[in-house]
């Protein structure tokens, strides 16, 4: 007969992951040294587009266009400046000749044509309107990564002085080289700028230098490993250089907020007076499956980007999935192991006795937030209606969003690549490679190509067309729009190309045609990714709480707390308020994919807390069948927990956040605020409202779900005490007994 003094058991995760600690340790050390080399320049190898959707129109007619007619798709333009001489002064026009000539010989471009060579038709609008500026185009074959070294190598040769002459650099390449340059820089200095303030804030929380050392190195071990897998990962697709800095915020983040779940329940533990390895045990059965579930949502979450073509969005969920599953891989598996052998030495170095002067604190209890709770629920409806409204307020400049594409406008104002474009928007007449291209394929008549012809010149907001150029089967029309290359006018001019009926085939493409196709794509399969999401989510939600009601407030008030962000985003960098101070040039738009990423990683975030506090409040249900006093002892438990890992997540993100590069900017500063409002707002005083609101009900579930549950739910490896009137399986308030039990549950 066991005593009752010995310490249970552990169960066989916790004795798998306790066995042999130090071996553990050693092993990952020895894998974080091996990620270390396998990711190192993963950087050089990731690209810095795709927006496009491969499988559209315009995606096809791009390619048809590169391979056929290079000239029709430059994406190197050299503006040649002739200071106060004109471009047609002869010792200009002979030196950008030669700097053409020059240019056309370098090995990987092609397609290469100037002003000065151009024939009447074209030259004007290769020319700026002064007469002191004009263009020298070219297209740069090969991939990403090729185009960029192609583009690295001849820079130098032909930015600066020659003769009479200045030249810049410009185009969609430059565009994209100067943006992954700028992103990795931006990238070390958010990473300096976090790590210290957030060593500094987990002191804060902890006391003890240890602990806070804890949660750093398991957000280093998950960023390292998932530099890895992304490097691997290029050999077979394409992956954003933008996934960087979601790696980065994601693997200090959510390392910091499942260590921290983890290390704050084992520090409670042994306050109890238990032994290191019971106490990691108890933890394990607890905080740790919390950390599995919130893995498992965030992961979700994010895997709903999958379903998008966009190579831009699937880079997000690989590095996104990779970076969950591997900090809550080290937080389970490395941290343990941790913990056992440091025993009560995590409390050392209490870092804030400094402060104290001689004082001892008492006991960090969270009655503060066992008091808000209180208050909340004594004002339920006022705290549910105050606060939604609030919500939905700061949600409504969203109603206004004007969706675009990502241009060179995304970089700072002094980037050259940023300066040539500026200079070709507002200095050159129609805006060169902002026009709209027809790929016509199929044989024809040069009578029929000139119908055609007249007939789209005869469309509205149509200024100009040209060509067409012929080639075998295949020929290709230039048509300028009025406006804004990819405006409303230039999108229903795609509609009217696209409509107008030509004896042979046509596919329409250029800047507003891959917008519209693009906003296609993502319409047609957001609906899909909403979906299983919400399922998905619903299902989880369901597996821990075994409530019916819980997983679709979940959803709800998870979708309800990002509303702050999507009106921020609109109100500051789409409307440009406060684009000085944030020391960004607003492009009038949004670029099209990023709602939706922000959508993916926020709500992933706010389930991660959500997880966090339903799981406390359903276990002190299941323990005392009090609902109102579980939310109470929820919110005491987790408020601060919640609110300290926000605010370390926040600063993360603001730290990615002063990035250069708007998108960056906007993902970091965005995410930031839908984080803070989650925890503070959402988490402190909605959900106990609602949940007050709610009563009893919140734990209802019909009688084969709950048996679905009872069997399949994620429990802690052994049932609940028993509550309300002994013996009749009942919580004294004639309600059905609705525990979690071991028999058949995955338990930790």
């Amino acid at each position: 007969m066991t005593e009752v003094n010995s310490p249970p058991r552990p169960g066989g995760w916790t004795r798998f992951v306790t066995a042999r600690p130090r071996l553990s340790l050693l092993v990952a050390l020895v894998l974080t040294a091996l990620a270390v080399v396998a990711g190192s320049g993963v950087a050089d190898h990731l690209g810095s587009g795709g927006w496009e959707d491969p499988a559209a129109e315009s995606s096809y007619a791009t390619k048809a266009l590169e391979r056929e007619f290079p000239a029709s798709q430059p994406n190197l333009l050299l503006l040649v400046d002739a200071g106060r001489a004109s471009v047609d002064d002869p010792a200009v026009a002979a030196e950008a000749r030669d700097l053409t000539s020059r240019l056309a010989a370098e090995k990987g471009v092609t397609g290469v044509g100037s002003y000065w060579q151009a024939d009447a038709s074209a030259a004007p609008a290769l020319r700026a309107e002064d007469g002191h500026e004009a263009l020298i185009a070219a297209r740069v074959t090969g991939d990403e990564n090729t185009m960029a070294k192609t583009l690295d190598r001849i820079a130098p040769h032909y930015r600066g002085t020659h003769g009479r002459v200045q030249v810049r650099i410009g185009g969609i390449v430059a565009v994209r080289h100067e943006m992954q340059t700028i992103i990795k820089e931006d990238l070390t200095r958010a990473e300096l700028i976090a790590l210290p303030i957030t060593l500094v804030l987990l002191v804060m929380v902890f006391g003890s230098a240890i602990a806070a050392l804890l949660p750093l190195g398991i957000g280093i071990v998950a960023i390292l490993g998932t530099n890895a897998v992304l490097r691997g990962l290029t050999t077979f697709t394409d992956v954003s250089v933008f996934a960087l800095n979601l790696t980065t915020a994601l693997g200090l983040g959510l390392a910091i907020d499942y260590a921290l779940f983890i290390v704050r329940r084992y520090r409670e533990e042994l306050s109890t007076g238990a032994a290191p390895l019971t106490a990691v045990g108890a933890t394990l059965r607890t905080a740790g499956r919390t950390v599995l579930f919130s893995a498992l949502t965030v992961a979700v979450s994010l895997a709903a980007m999958m379903v998008f073509p966009q190579y831009f969005l699937r880079s997000f969920a690989y590095a996104g999935i990779a970076v969950v599953l591997l900090a809550a891989a080290a937080a389970l598996i490395l941290l343990p192991a941790a913990l056992v052998l440091l025993g009560h030495r995590v409390n050392s170095l209490d870092l804030r006795r400094l402060f104290r002067r001689g004082r001892t604190p008492g006991p960090a209890d969270g009655t503060a937030w066992a008091r808000t709770a209180g208050l909340v629920m004594r004002r339920a409806p006022l705290f549910a209606l105050g606060t939604t409204v609030l919500l939905v307020t700061l949600g409504l400049p969203f109603l206004g969003v004007k969706f675009g594409t990502a241009d060179d406008r995304q970089l700072p104002s002094t980037a050259e690549s940023h300066v040539v474009q500026q200079h070709i928007r507002e200095d050159f007449p129609g805006s060169p490679g902002g026009g709209l291209e027809i790929l016509a394929e199929g044989r024809a008549t040069a009578a029929q190509y000139a119908a055609y012809k007249q007939r789209v010149a005869a469309l509205p907001d149509v200024v100009r067309v040209d060509g067409p150029l012929v080639k075998g089967d295949a020929a290709y029309f230039t048509v300028q729009p009025g406006g804004e290359a990819v405006d409303g006018a230039a999108q229903r001019l795609t509609g009217d190309l696209r409509a107008l009926h030509a004896p042979f085939g046509t596919k329409v493409t250029g800047t507003a045609a891959v917008l519209v196709d693009t906003k296609h794509a993502i319409a047609g399969r957001l609906p899909w990714a909403a979906a299983f999401i919400a399922v998905v989510t619903l299902l989880l939600v369901f597996l821990l709480t075994g409530s019916v009601l819980i997983p679709i407030q979940a959803v709800v008030l998870n979708a309800l707390s990002l509303t702050a962000m999507f009106g921020a985003v609109v109100w500051v960098f789409q409307d440009g308020h406060l684009s000085g101070p944030l020391g960004f040039t607003s492009p009038g738009s949004i670029e099209t994919t990023l709602p939706v990423l922000m959508f993916c990683v926020a709500f992933g975030l706010s389930m991660d807390y959500g997880v966090f506090l339903l799981s406390r409040i359903k276990e002190e249900y299941d323990r005392t069948g009090d609902h109102e006093a579980a939310v109470r002892h929820g919110l005491q438990r987790t408020g601060g927990l919640i609110t300290a890992a926000a605010v370390i997540l926040a600063v993360v993100m603001v730290a990615i956040g002063t990035s250069r590069v708007t998108n960056t900017k906007m993902l970091g500063l965005g995410i930031a605020l839908a984080v803070l409002m989650d925890a503070m707002v959402v988490r402190s005083l909605l959900v106990p409202a609602i949940m007050r609101l709610t009563g009893r009900a919140t734990w209802w579930a019909p009688a084969p779900l709950r048996r679905l549950h009872d069997r399949f739910g994620l429990g802690e490896g052994e049932a609940p005490a028993p509550r309300g009137a002994a013996g009749n399986g009942a919580t004294g308030h004639g309600e059905p007994e609705l525990a979690t039990r071991s028999g058949g549950s995955l338990t930790l």
